[in-house]
C-alpha cells in the first residue's frame, strides 16, 4: 500500500501539465497589468495636452468656453 502511495505521489510531482496552464496565467496577469499602466499614463498625458489645447484656445472673449469649464467667463456689461 505504501509503495503505491508513494508511486502515485512521485507521478504526480513529475507531472508538468498543470504547470503551464499556471505559466499562462502569470503571463496573462502581466500583460494585463503592462496594458492597464499603459492606458492609465497614455490617459494622464492625453488629458493633459487636451487641457493645454483649451487653455491655449479659451480666452476671456471665448463665450464657447465658458459653458465647457475652459477659461474665465467674460463678465456682462451693465
Amino acid at each position: 500500500m505504501k509503495s503505491q502511495l508513494t508511486k502515485k505521489l512521485q507521478d504526480f510531482l513529475k507531472d508538468e501539465e498543470g504547470l503551464t496552464t499556471v505559466e499562462y496565467a502569470i503571463a496573462g496577469s502581466l500583460v494585463g497589468l503592462a496594458v492597464v499602466t499603459a492606458f492609465t499614463d497614455l490617459g494622464d498625458t492625453v488629458g493633459n495636452a487636451i487641457t493645454a489645447i483649451r487653455d491655449v484656445v479659451c480666452t476671456d472673449d471665448a463665450v464657447a468656453c465658458a459653458s465647457s469649464g475652459g477659461g474665465t467667463s467674460p463678465t456682462p456689461s451693465p
